[in-house]
């Protein structure tokens, strides 16, 4: 399988890749289609520090209010909070025939009960895949496009999934908003592409956004969005140009009920490159950083290696969204304020590893 990038118009290569994060979370979406008050302002204001280019709006909203319908729902009165689980043996195999008396779960420190209890493998699914298109990237891209597309095609179930693709790195931009069809993620994956000699010449400093492309996947996508809910990221793991630090995207992965699937794909040599001071220079260490992010969200890291191919992760990554265990609870605290509550999920049997999220957005 290949892609083949489409030409790019002069006006693509013209438009800086960003703005703000913090004007961005202060903006609400605009419900106009893609490309009028979006192209406008670009073209009426210069070139600032970053634009985000997310012009999927109105298809999202759309697409929350379709997919509303078709997921489990609890009474309004009642504050159910779900738990996305996996659990391994003592040699890393994935543990699946627990029943609810095998677990026990407590918040802040508390026990609590657990009442519903389920096996994931046929409730909707959300997925983001999100890919590092920084210069660092870009002797790698083709084989995360092709493997992309290969791990989307053989876990979307077209009746009930749906998937968003977001491309990252002088800015955040979201090639394909959410939807069901194979054939135009495979049309998204496509046009995902690093930036051109042009858009590095207008950016007015900036780097790759990794924190920001979490935290706006998570908030303005995910937080919408009910049922399974997972980002898978494909990157070096180097920010160096997000306006927020990396605990605000773990805290926005949190609160939208998010896991974080990271693969640590890297070039070893892209840091040592001529285009060293375009990408920040010197060879940051990013594993540590996806592997914080994977951990504290209820997901898992992988880094691609000679043993472990991209393919390979992939494959783990769709036999573990397949054996989730779903709990949810009621806490026996009221929440008065909103704010964060500690998680601790634990199996009864000794020698059982439990990945779920660390804490949880309880919200007034």
């Amino acid at each position: 399988m290949s892609f083949h990038n489409p030409p790019v118009s002069p006006a693509e290569t013209a438009r800086p890749r960003g703005t703000s994060y913090r004007n961005r979370v202060k903006e609400p979406f605009s419900p106009n289609p893609p490309g009028t008050a979006q192209r406008r302002q670009a073209a009426a204001d210069p070139p600032s520090r970053r634009r985000f280019v997310l012009s999927a709006a109105g298809w999202l909203a759309a697409g929350a209010r379709a997919r509303a319908a078709q997921d489990v729902t609890f009474s309004t009165e009642v504050k159910v909070v779900n738990v996305l689980a996996n659990v391994y043996g003592k040699n890393g195999e994935i543990v699946r025939d627990l029943t609810r008396d095998d677990f026990l779960l407590s918040e802040d420190g508390h026990p609590q009960t657990i009442r519903y209890f389920s096996r994931e493998t046929d409730l909707p699914l959300t997925l983001g895949l999100m890919v590092d298109t920084s210069m660092s990237q870009r002797r790698v891209l083709d084989a995360e496009r092709i493997a992309s597309f290969e791990f989307v095609d053989q876990v979307l179930r077209e009746a009930t999934d749906h998937v968003f693709i977001v491309q990252f790195d002088l800015g955040v931009e979201i090639r394909q908003p959410l939807t069901s069809s194979r054939r135009d993620l495979r049309s998204a994956l496509a046009r995902v592409d690093t930036p051109s000699l042009h858009q590095l010449e207008l950016q007015r400093g900036g780097g790759t956004l990794l924190y920001e492309a979490i935290a706006v996947a998570a908030r303005d996508v995910m937080r919408q969005q009910t049922g399974r809910k997972a980002l898978i990221v494909i990157s070096d793991g180097v920010d160096t140009g997000s306006e927020i630090p990396l605990a605000t995207a773990v805290e926005e992965a949190q609160r939208a009920g998010t896991l974080v699937y990271a693969i640590v794909f890297s070039d070893a040599n892209a840091y040592g490159t001529s285009l060293g001071p375009l990408m920040g220079g010197g060879g940051p260490d990013g594993k540590g950083v996806l592997m914080r992010i994977s951990r504290e969200t209820g997901g898992r890291c992988f880094e691609v290696s000679k043993t472990l191919t991209i393919d390979g992760i992939f494959r783990a990554i769709q036999d573990e969204l397949r054996s989730q265990y779903n709990l949810g609870f009621v806490s026996d605290v009221p929440v008065r304020i909103s704010g964060f509550r500690r998680l601790q999920l634990t199996a009864k049997a000794k020698g059982l590893v439990v990945q779920a999220q660390s804490r949880y957005w309880a919200q007034r």
